[in-house]
């Protein structure tokens, strides 16, 4: 038991050494471990844009499930405005107006506004009229480790 031990032990130390970076520590035995060389990120700093701008928008409308939300964003340099909203289980409107920039952070007004229309309901999967009856069936006479025979 002791010498699995030993040799375990000395398995997890080389593994170890590897990882940490001494090849010295690798017996003859095993074969050379190649050195990857670190990615050039040169290129990364010559892609950086000190004002980035973006803007984007959607809106869902399915009327099978009354799923109904929309989002729009804009970025301008370090400032992000943007607006979702969303209909509430209840029929209610969510709208949510944001601001993010680096002097006042993230900042959220949160309205609710009563739906004039009715919201289509989720659709639902109609269950079966009847579900068929279970067929009841006897234990074999002469068997009395199944109990009592169930007759009907």
């Amino acid at each position: 038991m002791a010498f699995k031990f030993a040799v375990f032990a000395a398995i997890v130390a080389v593994a170890n050494a590897v990882a940490i970076g001494y090849p010295a520590a690798i017996p003859a035995a095993y074969p050379a471990i190649a050195k990857v060389a670190a990615p050039v990120i040169a290129k990364a700093v010559d892609d950086y844009d000190p004002n980035p701008q973006y803007s984007y928008s959607y809106h869902i409308a399915d009327a099978l499930t009354g799923d109904n939300k929309e989002q729009q964003e804009s970025r301008s340099g370090d400032v992000v405005t943007g607006s979702y909203s969303l209909v509430e289980p209840d029929g209610t409107r969510r709208i949510v107006e944001y601001t993010a920039d680096p002097v006042n952070g993230f900042n959220a007004v949160v309205h609710r506004e009563p739906l004039v229309k009715a919201v289509a309901p989720v659709a639902k999967i109609a269950a079966p009229l009847a579900y068929p009856a279970i067929a009841k069936v006897a234990a074999p006479l002469g068997y009395p480790a199944y109990g009592r025979a169930v007759i009907g």
